[in-house]
């Protein structure tokens, strides 16, 4: 049989002064991140030669400032207590040194620590002590992600480049995620843009193109506000004066005419170069809102019908989350006007409902009044909506014109007013065969001669 080696010399002595001393250990065993309403078991290891006191488990807020108890188990009782009364006893006891959270949220991310405390094997009334700490990392894939295009309505520019940003939200991830750009399925090499100053409560890009203009460049006439761009212009006379005659169709269909896009010679045809920025800003609830921008150059000869793409990685995603625009000129306005047969006195509304096709970025509207002002006086109206409040007969055959456009192109469409009589309203000074004023000149004039008769005789 083998003989039993002898305790190291310190080893004995060490026993010899501290006959009644008792050793504890305690560790965490590590977690890797895990994503909201995951199942997390925390563990407490510890190796002690003493008789068990209690174990207290503690969330640490605040920067460690706070120590919030989530689980004891006291020994001396043989009871185990939870302080998470309020968490709807999210936490079941699996062995006296583990801890289990179901369905984790946002807010159980952080810091975690586990109290031992173990009798003094001399006395009963003295508890050694002993402690480890893990960090609880809980992410959270984003919610949602959208593009956006930056400074719009913006109008179209037919002589001068101009610049165009796609802005992409994300939100609802932690941490934040990786936002980039494709354009028509292609990744795009952008050149990364520097922050923005502190306290800078929005950022405008640079202008990425310097040119000026000069005569070459530009057409020896440019459109007159009356022109339509492509076939005849419309005639810019006065309306006819007068009630509208029965007839079938109250309204007259005008063409669209489109505005024909001419452009500068400096306009190239390579690929464009792109300016790339990205941004994050927590939020109150824990999660982070990311926002990419992506800037260059606009050429609407071959930007427009461009199929551009916000893809986002994140470790708590098991694919890229996308949202894609497609960059396009309007066309083809739905102009629809109610009441569909107006009448002396009836407040118009003209509405542009859509267009032909899905346009973006959202249309600048613009509506005029073919040769002449709108019925308020203005030389035109911003917005989907023309309202002529309480219109007068003199509009009858009016004509209005409707621009939309967007940094990739423009369109116009006509619609003429016709006004019919009212029967409710008293006609004017003048009908439309003028009877009516010449019997009220003819009755002023006899009026008249008996008055001064009467004064002679």
């Amino acid at each position: 049989m083998r003989a039993m080696s002898p305790l190291p010399l310190w080893l004995l002595l060490w026993h010899l002064r501290h006959p009644a001393m008792a050793y504890l250990t305690v560790s965490i065993e590590p977690l890797p991140p895990v994503v909201v309403g995951d199942a997390v078991t925390l563990k407490c290891n510890f190796k002690t030669d003493g008789k068990m006191r209690e174990i207290v488990w503690y969330r640490v807020t605040d920067g460690g400032t706070i120590k919030q108890k989530i689980f004891t188990f006291d020994a001396m009782f043989s009871t185990n207590f939870s302080q998470m009364e309020n968490y709807r006893k999210r936490e079941d006891l699996v062995y006296q040194s583990t801890v289990r959270l179901p369905e984790v949220r946002i807010s159980d991310n952080g810091p975690y620590e586990c109290h031992v405390g173990i009798y003094d094997r001399a006395t009963r009334e003295k508890v050694v002590l002993a402690s480890g700490n893990v960090f609880l990392n809980v992410m959270a894939p984003p919610t949602s992600i959208s593009v956006l295009a930056a400074d719009t309505p913006a109008p179209f520019s037919r002589y001068q480049a101009q610049n165009f940003t796609l802005v992409c939200v994300v939100s609802g991830g932690k941490p934040a995620p990786l936002v980039y750009f494709k354009r028509d399925g292609e990744p795009i090499e952008a050149t990364p843009l520097p922050e923005p100053p502190a306290g800078a409560s929005s950022w405008a890009p640079r202008n990425l193109l310097h040119r000026d203009l000069d005569d070459t460049k530009l057409p020896k006439s440019l459109a007159a506000e009356g022109e339509l761009g492509m076939g005849n212009p419309f005639p810019t006379a006065d309306p006819p004066r007068g009630l509208a005659a029965e007839r079938d169709s109250v309204t007259e269909s005008i063409p669209e005419t489109v505005v024909s896009r001419e452009f500068p010679r400096w306009v190239h045809m390579a690929e464009p170069i792109y300016y790339f920025r990205h941004t994050h800003a927590p939020v109150s609830d824990g999660t982070v809102e990311a926002r990419a921008t992506l800037t260059w150059t606009l050429n609407p000869q071959i930007d427009n019908e461009a199929l551009f793409s916000c893809e986002v990685k994140h470790p708590a995603l098991s694919m890229p989350m996308q949202s894609e625009v497609t960059l396009v000129a309007p066309k083809g306005p739905k102009i629809t006007m109610t009441p569909t047969r107006a009448r002396v006195g009836d407040t118009v509304r003209i509405l542009v409902q859509g267009f032909q096709n899905e346009v973006f970025p959202e249309p600048l509207f613009t509506w005029t009044r073919v040769g002449s002002r709108l019925l308020d006086g203005s030389a035109e109206h911003d917005g989907k909506e023309l309202v002529l409040e309480r219109v007068p007969a003199e509009l009858n055959g009016s004509m209005y014109r409707c621009t939309a456009q967007n940094p990739l192109g423009s369109t116009d469409t006509h619609t003429r007013l016709i006004v019919f009589e009212n029967p409710n309203i008293p006609r004017g000074p003048e009908d439309s065969n003028g009877s009516l004023s010449g019997h009220c000149g003819f009755r002023f004039v006899l009026a008249l001669t008996l008055t001064v008769i009467l004064e002679l005789t």
